[in-house]
């Protein structure tokens, strides 16, 4: 009994001495790294980069086939095509957008922000979920134009009104939006169902963007001839197609694009963009939709 207690004591003696030990870290172990500073939006960022000349970084359009599981870094933005002219964009500090939100064809994830359009019911919802925080439809119900201009986190978003064409035939004078995404130091534009070539002021009110998501269907939204002026009016590095309904749909447009543009067909519907890996010659980048 006695040899029992005095290992006891001995062991007490020794456990401060093997606490001190456990507590003194690694020789090569390192401090964690400071959080960088959340990225800003400036205000008129893409009407600012259309009045300056940019410089594009080295390299192309990087694709992961894990890039949807990877943290965003401060300047990248993920777009990920849902289908139809649905896009999920996703900023550096976790802000969701889904473009032409509907009840057809849904990003899995409930989006801080939503834009809509109302040419058919696959890009509008009159009953989008209460938890969106921010509903941006492309018209007016109450007449005349649209008119968004808002700021979350590291984004703004902000729209230009263009017409549609009418189930009568006629013209629906501002019922569609072209919405424009800053952030990241970049300026990205969805087009929605854009039914005709742009006027100057329009393209002024847009700006420079760098990323333009386009309908290619050449039917019922421009003839492709129509929508290949627009997007060399444009003049952005990265144009990714949408509103496309087949093979033939977006093969007929690819056609019509490979004389001016780069052609990359991806092989997942995600891509991560930045300033940096901006192509840099304009490049069509065709992500598969469901």
């Amino acid at each position: 009994m006695r040899v029992r207690t005095l290992l006891e004591a001995a062991a007490l003696s020794l456990l401060p001495a093997a606490l001190l030990i456990l507590a003194i870290p690694p020789a090569n172990a390192q401090a964690p790294a400071p959080s960088p500073a959340p990225s800003k939006v400036a205000p008129d960022l893409c009407l600012a980069m259309a009045e300056a000349p940019t410089k594009r970084g080295p390299g192309g359009i990087s694709i992961p086939s894990l890039v949807h599981r990877a943290q965003l870094k401060i300047g990248e933005t993920r777009i990920s095509y849902v289908g139809h002219s649905t896009f999920l964009l996703e900023t550096q500090r976790g802000v969701r957008i889904a473009t032409d939100y509907n009840d057809y064809v849904r990003p899995a994830v409930i989006p801080e922000i939503v834009t809509m359009n109302r040419a058919h019911t696959t890009h509008y919802t009159n009953n989008p979920d209460p938890a969106i925080a921010h509903v941006l439809r492309g018209w007016n119900p109450d007449g005349g134009h649209a008119q968004h201009d808002i700021s979350l986190e590291d984004v703004r978003v902000r729209n230009i009104p263009t017409n549609i064409r009418s189930y009568g035939g006629g013209t629906d004078t501002w019922g569609n939006s072209i919405f424009v995404f800053e952030t990241g130091n970049l300026c990205i534009g969805h087009l929605g169902h854009l039914h005709h070539t742009l006027t100057t002021q329009q393209l002024a009110q847009i700006g420079q963007l760098d990323v333009v998501l386009v309908p290619v269907d050449g039917s019922f939204t421009l003839d492709v001839q129509g929508m290949m002026e627009v997007l060399k009016a444009l003049k952005a590095p990265l144009m990714i197609p949408m509103h496309y309904f087949s093979s033939y749909t977006l093969e007929r447009f690819l056609h019509e694009a490979r004389p001016h543009f780069e052609v990359e067909m991806a092989e997942v519907p995600t891509t991560v963009v930045s300033r940096a890996t901006l192509p840099k010659t304009p490049k069509i980048l065709v992500l598969p939709g469901s």
